[in-house]
């Protein structure tokens, strides 16, 4: 892989653009590649070029989040995510996209494309009622083999010391702003805070959310690494199983099917858990996902495809579950997933 200097918006700069492709070797002498604008991110300008030899994608970090609310986030975030792509690549290189260049003075990297025909978002799909179970059960494997994997390497905890991007992306935006909002559960809020950043056991992705979760021909296909951190494995667990909940609120036609693949994920990543207690990383997973339940309505990322009835639902169960303090994952779920 290739790094070249100078720092410029690659998404407004089209020399710049072709200076990083050529220096990675990716374009041909005389060829006038096509570029589109990617949506559906928050957090980094996303191109799509296509070259003779086949589409790739450019991603660079954004210094403001196109959020509502006031959210700056380090742009060196996206080292973190090209670390994230080669550290994973080598445990499982089929369920992430192959990193082919890095600009480091810039902040971008280059992947492969993974085009939509063939590559369904999960997010889309779960909200069209189409869960992909198989596919989606697989998920706590892949969880669970990256952290058992990265829990006993002695580099990772060096090379992924991200605290500062985790607590900008992660900690602040969710927890410590939704304790401004519910100034009568900061206390709780902040202590899941300083807790989360005591506990450094594994390689946390910090965004593992069906929206950012390819459905291939091989399976799940995860992207978009810009939090990763040597961390608390049991966030990741707690993020995602968060975004079936969320599902099941706004498709409750679906909540019994979410509430399966909710406990299937679940058991089929605890069985990876060696690095530690189980029951010790099912307790913080429990009390992390009210916490991101509620995060999710009233912090700086509210979800966008819940009503306003339920996003009141959601904020009535998510504060019940904080002040009741549930054990286990199936606590939860029996109270923001009860049998219908």
């Amino acid at each position: 892989m290739t790094s070249i200097g100078g720092f410029v918006d690659l998404s407004l700069d089209r020399t710049a653009l072709l200076a990083l492709l050529r220096g990675a070797g990716l374009v041909a002498v005389g060829e006038d590649p096509q570029v589109q604008s990617l949506t559906g991110g928050v957090s980094s300008t996303i191109l799509r070029v296509t070259l003779r030899s086949g589409d790739v994608c450019v991603k660079q970090a954004l210094p403001k989040l196109r959020v509502a609310k006031d959210w700056h986030a380090p742009t060196d975030r996206v080292f973190a995510e090209m670390d994230w792509l080669e550290a994973v690549g080598r445990i499982l290189p089929q369920h992430v996209p192959r990193l082919l260049a890095r600009d480091v003075e810039r902040g971008a990297l280059v992947m492969e494309y993974l085009a939509p025909a063939c590559h369904l978002n999960w997010k889309s799909e779960l909200l069209g009622g189409r869960l992909h179970a198989k596919a989606g059960g697989a998920m706590g494997d892949i969880l669970g083999r990256i952290h058992a994997h990265s829990a006993q390497d002695p580099n990772t905890a060096q090379r992924f010391d991200h605290d500062a991007n985790f607590f900008a992306l992660r900690l602040e935006p969710y927890f410590v702003e939704t304790s401004r909002q519910h100034p009568d559960l900061r206390d709780h809020l902040l202590g899941l805070v300083a807790r989360t950043q005591a506990n450094k056991h594994a390689l946390v992705h910090g965004d593992v959310s069906p929206k950012n979760i390819l459905l291939g021909p091989v399976g799940a296909i995860l992207l978009d690494a810009e939090c990763a951190c040597h961390g608390d494995p049991a966030f990741d667990l707690a993020f995602l199983l968060n975004h079936l909940l969320l599902k099941a609120m706004a498709r409750p036609v679906h909540a019994a099917a979410l509430a399966a693949l909710f406990t299937d994920i679940g058991q089929r990543y605890r069985r990876h858990i060696t690095w530690e207690d189980p029951d010790a990383l099912e307790f913080r997973a429990a009390t992390l996902l009210p916490a991101l339940l509620l995060a999710r309505i009233d912090g700086k990322s509210p979800v966008e495809y819940l009503s306003e009835t339920q996003r009141a639902a959601t904020r009535t169960v998510a504060r019940h579950l904080i002040t009741s303090g549930p054990k286990r994952l199936n606590e939860v779920l029996a109270v923001a997933n009860p049998p219908r």
